[in-house]
């Protein structure tokens, strides 16, 4: 291990967290993770990591702390309170919130975090799990530009795409702008697929011509395997992309943005949670397509 490299506490060991602090610790930090699940922690073990019992634990001689938790109420829970994280770790820290929560969730952490003498960054990413694994995430940044610089070798090794979008709570604002445009799209290749098979057509074959035109995406490219095989075993869960969803449509509603094709397809979202499908994978709003095609799915 490079003992030039700032020792790391990271908190949140799920779908996207294992995978990415795997992946620093192959870049040779120093990496103590705590997650709810011990099967978790065990991996990251195994990986070269170190366990921690707690929160405080974990962050108590960390130089960074990542945290990658579901949602604001997680973020606010870790933060805050005795065994939280802006009570244990030292002064001068610099965390890094790369969950997906409300804007204003990420100013008021930025905001308590500075009477503490603590940085924060938020640093929502996008490229699920397969960007995760493969360390080619984009990363979408708050914060003050001197806090960005010190952390970017850190998001290196992490994604590829990283940038700095403007004082805090602009990553979750661009990340939400993101969970939009991936919820159509998803919503938009999900018609097309029970319309092409409906049709008679070879389904592979459509796909592979129309991800090579203009119809091209990347959520194309990333979910064909998922519609042709009905194969929804969660990359990004549909219960995740909900939560996202509501984020999108009360921020855009805050500040006076219309989201017609995005109200539509956050309540096709609902619906699908409200089904029973909350756990799949966002491929699965061709599973919403089927029942409404008449199909019994």
């Amino acid at each position: 291990m490079s003992s030039n490299l700032p020792k790391v506490a990271w908190i949140g060991l799920g779908i996207m967290g294992s995978p990415m602090a795997e992946n620093l610790i192959k870049a040779g930090y120093d990496v103590t993770g705590h997650t709810l699940e011990q099967a978790k922690v065990d991996r990251l073990v195994a990986a070269g990591g170190k366990g921690a019992a707690s929160v405080a634990e974990a962050v108590r001689d960390a130089d960074v702390v990542v945290t990658m938790v579901p949602a604001s109420p997680q973020v606010e829970a870790i933060a805050y309170g005795p065994d939280g994280i802006l009570e244990n770790v030292r002064s001068g820290a610099l965390l890094i919130d790369m969950s997906s929560i409300t804007p204003q969730t990420s100013v008021d952490l930025a905001a308590a975090a500075k009477d503490k003498g603590v940085r924060v960054l938020d640093a929502p990413v996008s490229g699920g799990e397969a960007g995760a694994i493969e360390a080619v995430l984009s990363i979408m940044v708050g914060g003050e530009q001197a806090d960005f610089d010190a952390a970017r070798p850190l998001l290196e090794a992490l994604g590829r795409t990283i940038v700095l979008c403007g004082p805090h709570g602009s990553g979750q604002t661009v990340k939400a702008a993101n969970q939009l445009i991936v919820a159509v799209n998803v919503q938009a290749c999900a018609e097309a697929v029970v319309f092409l098979e409906k049709s008679g057509v070879d389904l592979a074959a459509a796909l592979d011509v129309l991800n090579g035109g203009l119809a091209g995406s990347t959520v194309l490219t990333r979910k064909k395997d998922n519609f042709l095989k009905r194969d929804f075993a969660p990359g990004f869960r549909i219960d995740l992309h909900h939560k996202d969803m509501g984020i999108v449509t009360d921020a855009a509603r805050t500040v006076g943005a219309a989201l017609p094709v995005g109200a539509v397809v956050a309540q096709l979202v609902a619906s699908l949670r409200a089904q029973g499908d909350g756990g799949l994978d966002h491929s699965a709003l061709l599973r919403s397509v089927e029942r409404l095609s008449g199909s019994q799915v």
